[in-house]
Parts: structure tokens; C-alpha cells; sequence
């Protein structure tokens, strides 16, 4: 089944072979990810275009940034390469209209790792990817799973919008009720408990746990009032220790080299320190699969999961195949909520 994929044009295959000139769409870490592969493939980028709002004077590798009617009006036709995730509708919308217009791909780069999802990387794990795909709980999930590496291969936005489902669903998946215990990982503002509250009223404890110290400052002031809610300035890691971290991301924070220090709990002390929880919810920029090294006996309780599986790669298929090598018994799904690329790709266990 997934060997078909590596019959299609990959995204930098069309980059490179297209006729048209390639506006890179975007100016953020993204785009520098995707102008390192430009240069390893021989990909020949002719322009760089910013959203109106973004489009200031100043230079991006080299190229004066541009806005996308400015270009249009300089050249009219050209292929783009659209570096940058939103979840904004008005942003998505703007993005199915250029596709009207011009032929636009999503080369697909990590937000964190070294690995590039490309037709080598397909084939080096396909054996992983298809026990992935088998172990998935319903056929929704496995329509989200094929469209998300036919995504990765393709650049081609489609295959994420054609496979979304609201937010709502993923709570209908999970049957939260009352009396739930939550364990928030990556809390960030405060965002994810406010879900978890309007999906149970009555619940015995929440710990929420954010590692950057700013964001952490505004969680306190959006959670402080609540009851029973314990928030902790922190990183999870597969062990209790020290890292260094990367705190100037907001959203991106993660544990990598960094000047900041900072105190890492694993999951399994969480659940020893605080009692059992029913609900784990785990966005943590790139560390999930570390995470879950420290999660062997948490996870042997069968507490619910929402897990995001996007940062690196290899997560969509390493980490359904890592969360069913501890606990086999868990029911697996995967949902892709609206957003441009696959970013809001969650795993979701029962």
C-alpha cells in the first residue's frame, strides 16, 4: 500500500523540475529548514513572498521580502513553496485561494529532528509505518494516517484537508466524564485545561506543567482560580534531572541546548507524587518518545491519551508503535484537525 506513494511526485521533485519560478512562502524557521534541503538538492528558489502583514523592508536569504500580489504583479505566474503552519481560517482560506491561482506545495520539514519525510525516509521505515497503520483503531484513522504521509511525500495540501475532523470528535473519542484526574503536558497558556473543563464540570485533580518561564506566567494568571489545579514551572523527560532548554520559542519551547536550566520530571514520578490520572494530554515540542520511556508504569494504568504526533517524522508511526509495545491493550486513533500542514495531528488512546 505505501510503497504506491513512492511511484507519486514528491513535493522537491517538483520543485526542481518545475519550469516556473519557486517563491518560497514564508520566513520563519520553517523556511530556513527548507532553503538547507534547497541547497542539498540543487532547488533554485527565484523569490520570497510574506503574507501583507509580514511583508516589511527587509531580506530573507538573500531575497528582498516580497508580498504574494506584489510578485504576481512582477512575474504572474510561479510555483510556491509554502514553509509556514496556521491554524486561522482566515489564513487558510487565503492559502486555498492562491491555490486557485498558482500551483503551491508544502515541502515537508520537521519542527524538530534531523529526518526529512521523503520518499528514503518513507522507504527505510516502511515496515514500521505499515505496523503502525495495522495496529490503528478504526477506519478513520487509518484514512487520517495514509493522507498524512501521502501529505508529507506530496506537498500537497489536499490530503490534510480532505482528512480533518473537528476538535469535538477527538473528546467523543476519549468519553471524558466526571471525576477525571488530568495531567497536562505542555500546558502553555492554559489552553488545554480549558478544554479538559468544558468536557467534565466536576473532576478530582489537574496538574498542569509548562516549562517556558513566560508562558508559564500567563498560565498562572488564566488557571490560578481554579480548585484542586497544581501548575508546575517544568520539562518531562524519560527521567527526573536537569536540561538545558530553548526558551524563546513561546509554543516551540523545548529541551535542546540552551542557556536556561530547568528541573525535568518523568511521567511515572508525576503518578507517583500526585496519585493516578485518568487523562494525560502530552504536546511537548519534539520530546513525546522520551517522554514515554518514562511513562512505562503510568501507562500500564490505561490512562486516556491525546498525544500530538507531528514535531519529528518518525512520531506519526514511532510513537503509536511505542505506546502499544507498553500497553497493547490501548484502543489507538488518530485524528487531523484544521490546520495548514499536518501540524494538530493528534494520537488519541482508550
Amino acid at each position: 500500500m505505501f510503497n504506491e506513494l513512492l511511484t507519486l511526485q514528491s513535493s522537491w521533485e517538483f520543485l526542481k523540475s518545475t519550469p516556473l519560478p519557486v517563491a518560497v512562502y514564508g520566513t520563519g524557521n520553517g523556511a530556513d529548514r527548507v532553503f538547507d534541503e534547497f541547497e542539498r538538492l540543487g532547488i533554485k528558489a527565484s523569490a520570497v513572498v510574506a503574507s501583507d502583514g509580514f511583508v516589511r523592508s527587509r531580506t530573507f536569504h538573500g531575497f528582498t521580502v516580497k508580498s504574494v500580489s506584489q510578485l504576481e504583479n512582477e512575474i504572474g505566474e510561479f510555483a510556491v513553496a509554502l514553509c509556514f503552519a496556521s491554524p486561522l481560517p482566515e489564513v487558510i482560506d487565503s492559502i486555498k485561494k492562491l491555490s486557485e491561482r498558482h500551483r503551491v506545495v508544502m515541502p515537508s520539514v520537521p519542527v524538530y529532528g534531523e529526518n526529512i519525510f521523503n520518499k528514503k525516509f518513507l522507504k527505510d521505515n516502511l515496515t514500521e509505518i505499515e505496523k503502525a497503520y495495522s495496529l490503528l483503531a478504526d477506519e478513520q484513522s487509518k484514512n487520517v494516517f495514509m493522507s498524512i504521509i501521502r501529505f508529507q511525500i506530496t506537498g500537497k495540501l489536499n490530503c490534510c484537508f480532505e482528512c480533518e475532523t473537528p476538535k469535538s470528535e477527538s473528546f467523543e473519542i476519549l468519553g471524558l466524564g466526571e471525576n477525571e484526574s488530568f495531567l497536562d503536558l505542555g500546558a502553555y497558556r492554559g489552553d488545554t485545561v480549558e478544554e479538559f473543563l468544558t468536557c467534565t464540570k466536576a473532576f478530582e485533580k489537574i496538574v498542569a506543567v509548562e516549562p517556558d518561564k513566560r508562558t508559564f506566567k500567563k498560565l498562572r494568571t488564566n488557571c490560578e482560580s481554579i480548585k484542586n489545579c497544581t501548575l508546575l514551572n517544568a520539562a518531562v523527560w524519560s527521567r527526573d534531572c536537569t536540561l538545558e532548554f530553548d526558551g524563546n520559542k513561546g509554543r516551540g519551547a523545548s529541551a535542546k541546548t540552551g542557556k536556561e536550566k530547568i528541573d525535568a520530571l518523568c511521567v511515572d514520578g508525576f503518578f507517583e507524587k500526585y496519585g493516578k490520572f485518568t487523562y494525560i494530554n502530552i504536546d511537548i515540542e519534539g520530546a513525546e518518545n522520551e517522554m514515554l520511556k518514562g511513562a512505562r508504569n503510568a501507562l500500564k494504568a490505561k490512562p486516556k491519551i491525546c498525544m500530538a504526533a507531528y514535531h519529528r517524522s518518525e512520531d506519526i508511526f514511532g510513537l503509536i508503535n511505542e505506546i502499544h509495545a507498553i500497553n497493547p491493550d490501548y484502543r489507538i486513533y488518530l485524528r487531523h484537525h484544521r490546520h495548514i500542514s499536518f501540524w494538530d495531528t493528534n494520537i488519541y488512546c482508550i
